[in-house]
């Protein structure tokens, strides 16, 4: 790696942590071959293995430059979180809450089969809606804003809109998954979605993404063990057309996170954002745009989204 001023790269260890920066350069390192030249993989990852020899112009300052430009887009897309959990939030409770105050504690709204006992690989005895249920209640008891505490001191029940003031995105869209199928029918609506099976998949994608950007954990060049599914009847992702690559990395999630957007802040500039910080990554070998899973290197397709 080629090291211009080691005493700023000593800082920028110390800063950040070896092991931590390490993970934005590790693409850069050559692969492992056989006599064959074909790459050879992991046994236990099954993921190719690298060398500790990196690539020809691998500087430690690109290096860098990526990992504040993956600090860049974890910003951008917690913005972009925010929003949808707010108005989840709301929608939520008055799609529900509207049918009685203390919806949120009654079996009845849930889907019948996430309230009955399962087994889970380990041989333990589970119950999905108990679970739910007490850990929502942990949320609300520790909860400290003002709204909460007010109910609480004047010995009131916490209804609906408040209660949700406490909950975590996790917890909101496991309580949209375990929801009867007319309440999540009319939440999607809201929307625009059509499919509540695409919207359920889509939350817990924007949950983990919400977890790693919260936790300051890298987000590029990350890939998704569970393919994002899409809207196939909608123009917007007919005209997206994106690809398995995609569907597994950021780029994929941007787009579903796009079209939520454009549904909540008809106004919003978000992606123009974001297509101007994914147009500034850093040219560390190894690093292509398909690591985000952008389908093209000429950079963020902006005609496709029509920005």
């Amino acid at each position: 790696m080629n090291v211009v001023d080691p005493q700023r790269a000593e800082r920028k260890i110390a800063q950040i942590g070896y092991y931590r920066l390490s993970g934005y350069w590790y693409p850069a390192r050559e692969f492992v071959t056989d006599n064959q030249q074909q790459v050879v993989l992991c046994p236990v990852t099954k993921k190719p293995l690298r060398q500790n020899r990196f690539l020809a112009n691998t500087s430690f300052q690109d290096a860098v430059s990526v990992y504040l430009f993956d600090k860049q887009l974890r910003q951008l897309m917690l913005d972009a979180i925010e929003r949808i959990e707010i108005h989840l939030r709301s929608v939520i409770a008055h799609e529900v809450g509207y049918h009685d105050p203390m919806a949120y504690t009654d079996v009845q709204f849930i889907q019948p089969k996430q309230a009955k006992p399962w087994t889970d690989h380990k041989g333990n005895q589970r119950n999905t809606w108990a679970e739910w249920l007490l850990r929502q209640q942990g949320l609300v008891n520790r909860s400290q804003e003002d709204c909460i505490e007010w109910h609480r001191r004047s010995n009131k029940a916490i209804p609906f809109w408040v209660a949700v003031e406490a909950w975590d995105f996790g917890t909101l869209s496991k309580y949209y998954e375990i929801l009867n199928g007319s309440f999540q029918n009319r939440i999607a609506g809201r929307l625009g979605i059509t499919d509540t099976r695409v919207l359920t998949r889509w939350l817990r994608e924007i949950n983990t993404l919400r977890n790693r950007c919260a936790h300051h954990t890298r987000i590029w060049n990350q890939v998704s063990a569970n393919p994002l599914t899409v809207l196939s009847n909608e123009p917007y992702f007919q005209n997206l057309a994106l690809d398995q690559n995609a569907l597994t990395r950021l780029y994929g999630l941007t787009s579903v996170i796009w079209f939520m957007l454009q549904r909540i802040g008809p106004r919003s500039r978000w992606l123009l954002q974001v297509a101007d910080v994914i147009d500034t990554k850093p040219n560390l070998p190894g690093c292509p745009f398909a690591s985000i899973g952008i389908p093209a290197e000429t950079g963020f397709p902006r005609q496709l989204f029509g920005i």
